[in-house]
Formats: structure tokens, C-alpha cells, sequence
């Protein structure tokens, strides 16, 4: 079963929308799904439906809200492409872990404020995710193809609940170096769990569209899965 919900931000002042999918019977859990840079399309929606599929509450808020509301691309389709990394360039990204921070405490509260709440983010979603398990009690985070930790590893001090990172070694959007980088700042860290996919490219885990990879994406998502089951239940 699968909704539109509204989510009130943290300052309470305005409201956006997100897609939930529910699962049959109780959630084991609640997860947000952090979107890429191409909204809340039929791909980030296939992910809420897939771990609804498994039990959880699954949570996709419209990180594009103040910008352009309901927007959903194509990473296929060319002009779709440009138009959303013309949309990236424009959002806040603070603005926007704010906006996935309300959306765990939705999340809490549509679980009776008693269910544990994780988050997964895909690309720029990955990024979001690094910053969501440093600066919210997210209980478990998983990030696919983060771009761009290198510039925030000042933050993993912060990081206290589980977090684990896919990164693919031929990512087109993140250069070997800065995955060296992401490496020796995190391969120590007791919480953070790195996993390479060898020869892999940038966005290898899309559930549509020629990017996909389905062996690597099988694998990941079963690391995925085990991770979400042994620290959300």
C-alpha cells in the first residue's frame, strides 16, 4: 500500500510531501529513502515498495520542494539529466538533512514513537546519507555512491549509530583518489563500514535505466538488507 504523505519541517512553519509505502501488518522498522538528484521518481518510489516488501515503513520526502516540487527525471534522458544537475546545483544541502530529519521524526511518529527509524540515500542521496548519520539519530544509515564525503569527513566524529557506504571504484562522479581518501578517513571509524564493487560505475544500484548493474546491485542490496535487519530488526 503506498501514500502521499505531509511532513511538517523542523521550524513547523511549512509543509512538503513524501512517498510512503506500508508494508502487510506491522513494520519491523521505519526507513527514509533519500532520492537522487532526479526527485522522487518511479525508481526511488520502487525502493520504498521494495522494502515495504520487506516489512518496513519506507519513507521517500521531496528534497526539491523549494525549488521545484514534485519534479521527477529521467538520468536516461538528456535534457532530464542537465535539468537535474541544474537542480543540485541549487539545493541546499543543510537545508535539506533538516528536511530528511523531520521526515525520521514523521517517521517515529507514524511507529507510535516507539519503532526504530534508519535512512538509505542513493548518489546525492548518499552524500545526505553520510550527513544524516552524523547529525541525526538515525538508528542505521546506508549510503550508495556518495559523492563528496571527502569534504565532510571533518564531520564522522559525530557519526554514533551504524553506518555503511557502497562505493563503486570506477565511479565516473568520484575519483580514486577521493575514495582513498574516504578510506583512510573512515576504514577506522567503530561504526562505518566501507564496501567496494570492483570496476563498478556510479549509480550501478538503480532499480531502472541502463546504469544498472545487477550483479553488483543484488550484492549490495543483500548487504543492505542484512545490515537493516541486524540493526533495525
Amino acid at each position: 500500500m503506498s501514500e502521499t504523505v505531509t511532513i511538517s519541517t523542523l521550524s513547523g512553519d511549512a509543509n512538503f510531501t513524501g512517498y510512503c509505502a506500508k508494508p502487510e501488518g506491522t513494520p519491523r522498522a521505519a526507513i527514509v529513502v533519500i532520492q537522487e538528484i532526479f526527485g522522487v521518481n518511479a525508481g526511488i518510489r520502487r525502493k520504498c515498495d521494495c522494502l515495504a516488501e520487506a516489512g518496513y515503513l519506507a519513507l521517500a520526502p521531496d528534497l526539491f520542494w523549494q525549488i521545484e516540487p514534485g519534479i521527477e527525471l529521467d538520468p536516461d534522458i538528456e535534457p532530464e539529466f542537465k535539468r537535474a544537475l541544474e537542480l543540485m546545483n541549487d539545493f541546499d544541502q543543510d537545508k535539506g538533512v533538516r528536511d530528511i530529519e523531520a521526515t525520521i521524526r514523521h517517521a517515529r511518529t507514524m511507529l507510535g514513537g516507539s519503532g526504530k527509524v534508519g535512512a538509505v540515500g542513493y548518489c546525492l542521496g548518499g552524500r545526505l546519507a553520510f550527513m544524516t548519520a552524523a547529525r541525526t539519530d538515525s538508528d542505521a544509515t546506508v549510503g550508495y555512491y556518495p559523492v563528496g564525503v571527502d569534504n565532510l569527513l571533518r564531520e564522522s566524529h559525530a557519526i554514533a549509530n551504524p553506518l555503511m557506504l557502497h562505493i563503486p571504484t570506477a565511479d565516473g562522479f568520484v575519483s580514486p583518489d577521493v575514495q582513498k581518501t574516504m578510506h583512510e578517513g573512515l576504514d577506522g571509524h567503530a561504526k562505518v563500514t566501507l564496501h567496494d564493487y570492483e570496476g563498478l560505475d556510479h549509480g550501478f544500484a538503480t532499480e531502472f535505466g541502463k546504469r544498472r548493474n545487477e550483479e553488483g546491485a543484488e550484492l549490495a542490496d543483500r548487504r543492505t538488507a542484512e545490515f537493516f535487519a541486524a540493526h533495525l530488526g
